[in-house]
């Protein structure tokens, strides 16, 4: 991808797009236009980009990704030589509630967005996915983007048919493609949802903390900067048609990441939060272990995550404190 190109970001208002968006638009190198394009469901939030809305290379429309006469019309409008597609429902809790709004997004909304990107040759699309579409692992190993797809909860069976779609679409069409999969993201701007946000806001708020189980699932952890940084790796350097696994190489189950977000938590606010800690009974089909081995991305695209969990961490906490 070129450095001046001209890319269409679903989802950019969300928790990983605003932070692609954010890396882009204070990287020298890139001097292309961002167009973020996002249906600002409960999940998006422009003020995510403060100090970008008036940034002469960036546009906002709000838009559903289903919509795919608007987004046709757009890349024109905007010569977009690259879609970037963050757009989707990630939360797991929702989908065991409602699946159809995860088929609706992430499915049929992907299949608009490629239906869209086949009419325009010249144009890129990469797909932002999930470790979550290989399933669980047990105490060892590591999924590669060589594994089999075994989704155990609506929300990564969406995903796996999404992937299936952007792989098809290359095949049969011809679009030119990259997938990427990702494990568990944190940092500034995520949904209050998700585990760390949660327990950061539970304990500014001296309310429970809720684990599920025992709280033995373990997950590889990953700040969402260096996510971004890797997928702006891929787009300058990924080989067309590819997978790539990317990965933090920080595992850890719940509790163990619990009781360090509350060391951190207690050296910068002082507080009795390990008697907040509640067990509750756990998720249905709850994965136990993802692992990704990121060797592919490592020694292809030379790219390595830079944020150490305890720095990570300790950003995400100050900004939560902040709001």
């Amino acid at each position: 991808m070129r450095t001046n190109a001209s890319l269409l970001v679903t989802g950019g208002a969300g928790f990983i797009g605003s932070a692609f968006i954010r890396t882009m638009l204070r990287k020298s190198e890139f001097t292309g236009k961002i167009l973020n394009y996002d249906a600002l469901t409960y999940a998006g939030d422009l003020s995510f980009l403060d100090g970008f809305h008036e940034h002469p290379r960036y546009r906002f429309v709000q838009g559903n990704i289903l919509n795919q006469e608007l987004v046709e019309k757009l890349i024109l409008e905007e010569e977009v030589d690259t879609i970037v597609h963050f757009a989707a429902e990630s939360h797991v809790d929702r989908s065991i509630a409602s699946a159809m709004p995860f088929i609706e997004t992430n499915v049929k909304g992907t299949l608009t967005l490629l239906e869209a990107a086949r009419k325009f040759p010249h144009l890129h699309f990469h797909h932002v996915s999930t470790d979550e579409v290989y399933g669980s692992l047990g105490e060892s190993g590591a999924f590669n983007e060589n594994s089999p797809y075994r989704p155990n909860s609506p929300y990564a069976a969406s995903k796996a048919a999404s992937d299936h779609l952007v792989r098809a679409f290359a095949q049969t069409y011809k679009v030119s493609t990259t997938i990427s999969h990702c494990s568990n993201n944190y940092g500034p701007c995520q949904n209050k949802e998700k585990f760390i946000p949660l327990m950061i806001h539970n304990c500014l708020m001296q309310k429970q903390l809720p684990v599920y189980g025992r709280g033995a699932n373990v997950r590889d952890w990953l700040y969402v900067d260096d996510h971004a940084e890797a997928i702006w790796t891929i787009l300058k350097h990924g080989k067309r048609g590819q997978v790539y696994d990317i990965g933090g190489k920080t595992e850890l189950s719940n509790i163990e990441l619990l009781q360090l977000l509350i060391d951190l938590m207690e050296s910068k606010r002082p507080g009795n939060y390990k008697s907040l800690i509640r067990f509750v009974q756990d998720r249905p089909g709850h994965d136990f272990r993802y692992a990704l081995d990121t060797s592919k991305i490592e020694s292809e695209l030379n790219w390595k995550p830079t944020i150490s969990l305890k720095d990570g961490l300790m950003r995400t906490i100050n900004w939560y404190c902040k709001i």
